[in-house]
This record gives structure tokens, C-alpha cells and sequence, in this order.
């Protein structure tokens, strides 16, 4: 019997010296990681589960069947650009400066700013009877029907409130200029080059936006 042995122990429970009891490794730390990686795999099949339905509920599943995709955006579509107005130059607009104010020399110092700016200047005076006072505006701007789209809207851009009448002339390219209390100046010849630019050249009006998916 070894020393080993504990007494009253004999037998298969002999312990010698050439054998030892296995100790066998705990457990307790593989199933703790099995019950997080279990935890993760079912968090993840909730979360697909979740899209799901709400794929379901907001139409993805006709989205998928019509062969679109759900993400549709609005684009705004391109639209042509307006084709450019043919108008006449202020070289081709003959303009009459009336001054329907109690101010003298208004006419002529305003007849004198517009032939700098390449308009051909006609009678420089006072108004007519019609118009004599009458004008509580900057400017009448009087010219045939035909002028209507033509030398009275080029003209409109040297002088900014003006109101625009027409008569039963023959000549399109004439008009008058009638200078009302309310005048103060012509609009300065920047402003006046971006309006008539504008006027020849207009840009595109923006396109309503369409979903493109």
C-alpha cells in the first residue's frame, strides 16, 4: 500500500505512484460566452425582423415588384431654355421727352442722358394738354400697339415705375417719354444694360421637380 493511500482505502481506489486523479477545466466561462453569442444572434434576427415590417407596412414590397427601388428622390428635370426676343436696339427707338412737371429743363438734361445711351432722340418739350400735370407717376411711356413688345418695353428699362399707354400711331418705333411729378432720375446705365439683357436674353423658369426612382 503507498502512503498515499488513505486508510481503509484499498483496491481501484489505490492511489500509487505512477497514476494521478484528473482535474477537469470549469465550465462556467463556456457557457457564459455561448449566452452572449446567443444574445447577439437573436438581437440580430428582432432587427431583421423589424425592417421587415416596416418594409411591408410603407410599400416596399410593391416598390420591389414594380422593379423601382423604395429610395426615390425629387430631381429637378431640365427645361429648355426660352428661345431670345428679337427687339429693337435703343439706336432703332426714336424717343419724344415731353415734361409734363412745372420743372424746366427736364426734358432736355433727360433727352441728353438717353441719347448717351444710343437712343435716337425726336422733339424735346413740354407735354401736351392731355398730359400737362396729369402725370403723378415717374413716366408715362406712350408708343403704338404694335411698340407694345418692342421699343416700349426697351425703353421701359432706362426708367424704373413707369406706366405704359398706347395710341393709334403708325410708327412702332416711336414713342414718347412723358415726364411725370414722381420723376427723379433715369435708372443708372448699369442697372438699365442688366434689364435690357435680361429683357432680350430671359433664363429658364425653373422646372417642377420630379421622382426619379
Amino acid at each position: 500500500m503507498s502512503m498515499l493511500t488513505p486508510p481503509g482505502m484499498g483496491g481501484k481506489y489505490r492511489i500509487t505512484g505512477a497514476k494521478y486523479p484528473r482535474m477537469r477545466r470549469s465550465r462556467g466561462r463556456s457557457r457564459i460566452v455561448l449566452a452572449v453569442v446567443a444574445s447577439v444572434v437573436a438581437v440580430g434576427l428582432i432587427g431583421w425582423g423589424t425592417l421587415q415590417l416596416v418594409d411591408v407596412f410603407t410599400g416596399g414590397d410593391k416598390a420591389s415588384a414594380a422593379g423601382g427601388s423604395s429610395d426615390c428622390r425629387a430631381k429637378p428635370s431640365a427645361s429648355p431654355s426660352p428661345a431670345a426676343k428679337i427687339l429693337p436696339k435703343p439706336g432703332e427707338v426714336t424717343v419724344n421727352v415731353l415734361n409734363a412737371t412745372p420743372r424746366s429743363g427736364l426734358a432736355k438734361s433727360t433727352a441728353d442722358e438717353l441719347k448717351k445711351r444710343g437712343f435716337k432722340i425726336g422733339d424735346v418739350g413740354n407735354a401736351t394738354t392731355a398730359y400737362d400735370k396729369k402725370v403723378k407717376g415717374p413716366a408715362v411711356l406712350l408708343g403704338a400697339k404694335s411698340a407694345t413688345d418692342a421699343a416700349l418695353p426697351v425703353l421701359g428699362t432706362q426708367l424704373s415705375g413707369a406706366e405704359l399707354k398706347t395710341d393709334g400711331r403708325a410708327k412702332p418705333a416711336e414713342v414718347d417719354l412723358i415726364i411725370g411729378t414722381a420723376f427723379k432720375q433715369l435708372t443708372t446705365k448699369a442697372d438699365a444694360d442688366r434689364a435690357l439683357a435680361a429683357l432680350t436674353k430671359p433664363e429658364p423658369a425653373p422646372a417642377a421637380s420630379k421622382k426619379h426612382c
